[in-house]
């Protein structure tokens, strides 16, 4: 089983940026799609990107096509999200989690992490 830690949330004005990370333990990382999820206050969680296990291919919520851009360094067993442009409704837990294949289903996926909010002020 991996596990996984997301890191580099926080607070921010709208308009800003950021960087979520997801660091992952064990040997088997480049071997798993990774996703992106964001829970909003109220609401059911929202799937954001994935990638898939080498990195060649990517997908997005067309929600949030043009600011958010994932990627991942399999030797540092890490996968980001920058997050640009960010607007009041970004506002939510972010979670990262690992699939045997690209999915934007949250079924899909096997493992999560625990999140990490992200706040964006008007």
């Amino acid at each position: 089983q991996v596990q996984l830690v997301e890191s580099g949330g926080g607070l921010v004005q709208a308009g800003g940026s950021l960087r979520l990370s997801c660091a992952a333990s064990g040997r088997t990382f480049s071997s798993y799609a990774m996703g992106w999820f964001r829970r909003a206050p109220g609401k059911e969680h929202e799937f954001v990107a994935a990638i898939s296990p080498g990195g060649a291919a990517t997908v997005y919520a067309d929600s949030v096509k043009g600011r958010f851009t994932v990627s991942r360094d399999n030797p540092k067993n890490t996968t980001y999200l920058q997050i640009d442009s960010l607007k009041p409704e970004d506002t939510a837990v972010y979670y990262c989690a690992g699939a045997f294949t690209v999915s934007r289903v949250r079924s899909g996926y096997a493992f999560w992490g625990q999140g990490t909010q992200v706040t964006v002020s008007s």
